[in-house]
C-alpha cells in the first residue's frame, strides 16, 4: 500500500516548497519530492548565490572607489576563490532553512527523482535505483527550468558554460564573452568585469535587456561601455571553436563577420523547462511550446495534477512561481483566490546600476492606444544620491492621461530593486498619479525620486 498524502509536490524550488507550506497551513498532509538540493535552482544555482557574488564586486569595487569618499585604502585585491566559496556558503545557509522550514511545518522531504503514474501516483527513484510509490489526492509539479541552450552553442561545461559553471569558475577567466543580455548575462557581466575581465557581450536583438524600456537599455549600455564592457547588438553567434587553448567566437552582425578570441563563453540565452521524464506523456497531459497548459488556478487538463512555475506560461521569476504556487493551493483547499495578475510582477536584475519595472514600457503603452503622460527624475538631481555617491540612472513612470492610471515604472540606478515595490503595490490599489504625487515621501531618501517623476508626468515637479 503506497504512504498517502492531500498533496505531493515534485520540485522544491521557490513555487514547490511555498506551496507545500502553504498547503500544510491548511490543514493538508504533504509530501515534496526533491532529487537535488532544497531550494532549487533559485535557491542554490540561481537568485541567492548570485547576489551574493554581485555583492562581492560591488563591495570591491566601493574599495577601489573608497577615496571618493575620503578613504584611503592600499593594496586591495579581489580573491575571486573566496567570493565563490562565500557564495556557496550563502547558498547551503539557505538551503538549511528551507529543510528547516519544512519540517517546522511537519512536511516529507522525499528524496528522488518524483515522476507522475496513473491513479493519481508518484514513483520516486532514488540515487540507489529503488522506485517507491506514493499516493496523493493533488499533486503539483514544480520542476523549474534549466540553462537553454542554442543548437549552435552546446554547453561542455568547461570552455561554453552555463550560469551554474559561471558561479564556480576555479579561477577567474582573462576573457569571457557572454551571449545574451537579459538579466543572466548582463549580472555576469558586470561581476566578472568588476573583477577585472575582459567581457563582450553579444546581443541578438537591438537592445540590451531588451524586455526593458528603451531609456533603461540605452541608460546601462552606456554604463557598462564606460566600464569597459564591450557591446555587440545585433549580433549572432555562429560558431565556436573550442579545439585550441581557449575559443574562438564568431559573431555575424550587419557590418560581416567578426572573431573574438576568449577563454570562456557564457551560454545566457534563457531558460528551457524541465518537462522531460515526469510523465507528463503516460497521463496525456496538454503540453504547447514547451509549457504545461493551465487554467488561472494552474489546473491541468488532468483532474487533481497541477503545474506552476517556469514550466507553465507567465515569467521565469522565483517570485511568481511562488505566487503561483499559493494560489494554486488555495483554490485546491476550496478557498477564493485572485487569479494573478501577469501585468502587475515586478521585473529586477541586479547588475550595478541595478533595473527593476512593472507594467508597460512607454512603447508598449503607446503601442496599446494609450495617450500617455511620462515623468522622469534623474537621480542627480536626488540629494541621497548625491550623498551616497549614486548619481547614475532615474525613475519614469507612465500614466494613462485620461484617467491617471498607473501604466509602468521602470527604474536603473542603485537599490531600485527595492523601491519597485511601491509601484506594484500602487498599481494594485489602482493608485492614480496625482495620488502618488500627493503622498508625502520622506525626505533624504531614492524613493522620493519616485514621487518626483510622478510630478514631472504632470508638470508639477519640484526639484528638478
Amino acid at each position: 500500500m503506497a504512504s498517502q498524502y492531500d498533496l505531493i509536490v515534485i520540485g522544491s524550488g521557490p513555487g514547490g516548497y511555498v506551496a507545500a507550506i502553504r498547503g500544510s497551513q491548511l490543514g493538508m498532509k504533504v509530501g515534496i519530492v526533491e532529487k537535488a538540493e532544497l531550494g532549487g535552482v533559485c535557491l542554490n544555482w540561481g537568485c541567492i548565490p548570485t547576489k551574493a557574488l554581485l555583492k562581492s564586486a560591488q563591495v570591491f569595487e566601493y574599495i577601489n572607489h573608497a577615496s571618493d569618499y575620503g578613504i584611503i585604502v592600499k593594496d586591495a585585491s579581489a580573491d575571486f576563490t573566496g567570493m565563490v566559496k562565500r557564495s556557496r556558503q550563502v547558498a547551503d545557509s539557505n538551503s538549511k532553512g528551507i529543510d528547516f522550514l519544512l519540517k517546522k511545518n511537519k512536511i516529507d522531504v522525499i528524496k528522488g527523482h518524483g515522476m507522475l503514474a496513473r491513479g493519481k501516483q508518484v514513483e520516486v527513484t532514488d540515487d540507489f535505483g529503488k522506485m517507491t510509490s506514493y499516493f496523493a489526492k493533488n499533486i503539483i509539479l514544480a520542476t523549474g527550468g534549466r540553462a537553454r541552450q542554442l543548437p549552435n552553442l552546446p554547453i561542455d561545461g568547461k570552455k561554453v558554460i552555463g550560469y551554474r559553471e559561471a558561479m564556480t569558475l576555479s579561477e577567474k577567466p582573462n576573457k569571457m564573452v557572454i551571449v545574451g543580455s537579459g538579466a543572466i548575462g548582463v549580472e555576469f557581466a558586470y561581476f566578472y568585469n568588476a573583477l577585472g575581465t575582459e567581457v563582450t557581450i553579444v546581443e541578438y536583438l537591438p537592445n540590451i535587456v531588451p524586455v526593458e524600456d528603451e531609456d533603461v537599455s540605452s541608460t546601462l549600455a552606456r554604463s557598462f561601455k564606460k566600464k569597459g564592457i564591450k557591446i555587440m547588438i545585433s549580433s549572432e553567434v555562429t560558431n565556436v571553436d573550442i579545439k585550441g587553448q581557449g575559443c574562438q567566437v564568431t559573431v555575424k552582425s550587419q557590418k560581416g563577420s567578426t572573431q573574438l578570441d576568449c577563454d570562456v563563453v557564457l551560454s545566457a540565452v534563457g531558460v528551457a523547462a524541465n518537462l522531460e521524464g515526469i510523465g507528463l506523456e503516460a497521463l496525456s497531459i496538454n503540453t504547447d511550446k514547451g509549457k504545461v497548459l493551465v487554467d488561472d488556478y494552474y489546473r491541468t487538463n488532468v483532474e487533481g495534477i497541477c503545474a506552476i512555475g517556469d514550466i507553465v506560461q507567465g515569467q521565469a521569476l522565483a517570485h511568481v512561481a511562488s505566487a503561483e504556487g499559493i494560489i494554486c493551493v488555495e483554490k485546491m483547499a476550496g478557498h477564493t483566490p485572485e487569479p494573478l495578475n501577469y501585468g502587475n510582477i515586478p521585473g529586477c536584475i541586479y547588475c550595478s546600476p541595478e533595473i527593476s519595472s512593472v507594467g508597460m514600457t512607454e512603447k508598449a503603452a503607446k503601442a496599446a492606444g494609450y495617450e500617455i503622460k511620462v515623468g522622469k527624475f534623474p537621480f542627480s538631481a536626488s540629494g541621497k544620491a548625491k550623498a551616497a555617491g549614486a548619481t547614475e540612472g532615474f525613475v519614469k513612470v507612465i500614466f494613462d492621461a485620461k484617467y491617471g492610471e498607473w501604466l509602468g515604472a521602470h527604474m536603473i540606478g542603485a537599490n531600485v530593486t527595492e523601491m519597485i515595490a511601491e509601484a506594484v503595490v500602487a498599481r494594485k490599489l489602482e493608485t492614480t498619479g496625482h495620488e502618488i504625487m500627493k503622498s508625502v515621501h520622506p525626505h533624504p531618501t531614492m524613493s522620493e525620486s519616485i514621487m518626483e517623476a510622478a510630478a514631472d508626468a504632470y508638470g508639477e515637479v519640484i526639484h528638478m
